[in-house]
């Protein structure tokens, strides 16, 4: 229990001073006009009570991740709480401040744009590519896990397609309509249901009779049923993604970037979100590691129940908040995947807008933009799910990845501490490559290569990417 509580206030203390630290680092300009309000054009760019704004980003990069990816992640252990508060605070905050503040920064542009203007045009198109094939994924993916949910919920009374097609027509709409007509609306009670059961949890938790293990040597050792197919690295850093860093926050960020007052709004807003999505999968590892007795005991319920993350978090919310909790989870297990669906779409509408210069303020632009996104999202629902949600995890982390080295080469540029982001740019290029070398949707390497493939992977890309931005910087500072 003492663990938990003082990885809770490490977070909320890197907030106000690392969090303080990276803004002085970016350099606010409170007199510098934001898109919001240079560009602002009631669809996108349109600016929004902070308040509104700030639960808008935080359900946008959370939704099921600081949920099923910390209970995912507590089968291996404490090791999962330092991961979490370790990579929320130094990784992924800073990975959504600075994508959401360059983003800012640039008129509002998506973030592929935003990593050509550092790294290159040749690097931009690839990552036109994989950003919307990713933000697609990630429709896809909440497109149909709510459907089933929803479908088990009612006992099958309508068929899954059903629950599809529904949920598709929002979809639709939430991706067309103007941000303040539908999202801004709906997304405020989400995100507040989802912060009231993860505080219902919090109080379930430290006044109930439940035994959270403490992070001492003993306990940071991996304690999944087959640590041998499941290493701790790179597995662990891959499976809790949204509650650390992910590559997804990046196509969010630029959303909120087009909402935003004053660019002093940004730590709040960005780095804000992410520590408290931080706080978010603390709670829900914690509760997985105890509910069920303990970890030993989880993992062995999760294998009974094929590794759903869904199950074991119905079963928590429903015993440990009651029927209070019953609600709760239907509008967080359900309503949250959904609120990150949408806004998947509208980041891949605003990509391809900026690609191809379309002007969205006709809805004509808008809608024949977001077709093919519908078009192949739907198809992709005729995949197994668990294949689509394995080449996504791996692709989110590597999206971030690549923003990372965005904003190192942006500071080193700027002769700015880019020692902030060079550290875990390299750290998370290690994780990536050494995740796709050893993973059964990898090339299923022994450990031993799959380590030393990663090694020699980072250490080139390392050299790479020296070399690039040290020509670019004579380059830029010429300019």
């Amino acid at each position: 229990m003492i663990s938990f509580l003082l990885s809770i206030i490490v977070l909320i203390a890197g907030y106000f001073t690392y969090g303080k630290f990276i803004e002085k680092i970016f350099k606010v300009d409170p007199d510098r006009k934001t898109p919001a309000i240079e560009l602002r054009d009631d669809i996108d760019f349109i600016p929004l009570p902070t308040w509104k704004v700030f639960m808008i980003q935080f359900l946008n990069i959370a939704g099921l991740g600081p949920i099923f990816g910390a209970i995912a992640g507590a089968m291996f252990g404490p090791a999962a709480f330092l991961w979490i508060v370790l990579g929320s605070i130094f990784a992924g905050a800073v990975h959504d401040y600075f994508s959401g503040m360059l983003s800012m920064r640039h008129g509002g542009l998506s973030i592929s744009e935003v990593v050509g203007i550092y790294l290159g045009n040749n690097v931009k198109n690839i990552m036109r590519f994989f950003t919307v094939i990713l933000l697609i994924f990630v429709g896809t993916v909440f497109l149909v896990g709510p459907a089933k949910i929803i479908d088990g919920m009612t006992g099958n009374i309508w068929n899954v397609w059903g629950w599809v097609s529904i949920i598709l027509v929002y979809y639709v709409l939430s991706t067309l309509l103007p941000i303040d007509k539908l999202i801004s609306k709906l997304y405020p009670i989400f995100g507040m249901a989802m912060l009231l059961m993860a505080i219902g949890l919090f109080l379930a938790l430290i006044s109930g009779e439940y035994q959270i293990p403490e992070i001492v040597p003993a306990n940071l050792i991996n304690m999944t049923t087959d640590p041998d197919a499941t290493p701790i690295f790179p597995i662990l850093f891959v499976t809790i993604a949204c509650g650390a860093i992910s590559g997804f926050h990046a196509t969010q960020s630029p959303l909120m970037a087009r909402c935003i007052k004053n660019e002093k709004l940004g730590r709040k807003i960005f780095f804000g979100a992410m520590i408290t999505e931080g706080i978010v999968a603390l709670i829900w590892a914690a509760a997985a590691m105890t509910f069920f007795g303990n970890v030993e005991e989880l993992n062995v319920a999760m294998i009974a129940n094929n590794n759903n993350a869904a199950w074991a978090a119905n079963e928590i919310s429903l015993n440990m908040l009651g029927k209070f909790g019953g609600i709760l989870a239907l509008l967080g297990i359900v309503a949250a995947p959904i609120t990150s669906g949408d806004t998947a779409f509208r980041s891949a509408r605003l990509i391809l807008a900026d690609v191809f210069k379309s002007n969205q303020r006709n809805i004509k632009n808008r809608f024949y933009i977001s077709l093919p996104l519908f078009v192949i999202a739907f198809a992709l629902t005729q995949i197994d799910f668990g294949i689509i949600w394995r080449y996504f995890a791996w692709s989110n982390q590597t999206l971030a990845t690549v923003v990372l080295w965005t904003i190192t080469a942006y500071l080193i540029y700027e002769n700015k501490a880019y020692w902030v982001t060079l550290i875990p740019a390299v750290f998370m290029t290690m994780v990536c490559s050494t995740y796709i070398l050893i993973s059964p949707e990898g090339f299923q390497l022994s450990s031993t290569i799959a380590y030393l493939g990663g090694t020699l992977i980072t250490i080139g890309i390392t050299i790479l990417f020296w070399v690039y931005a040290k020509q670019k910087k004579k380059k830029f500072i010429s300019s």
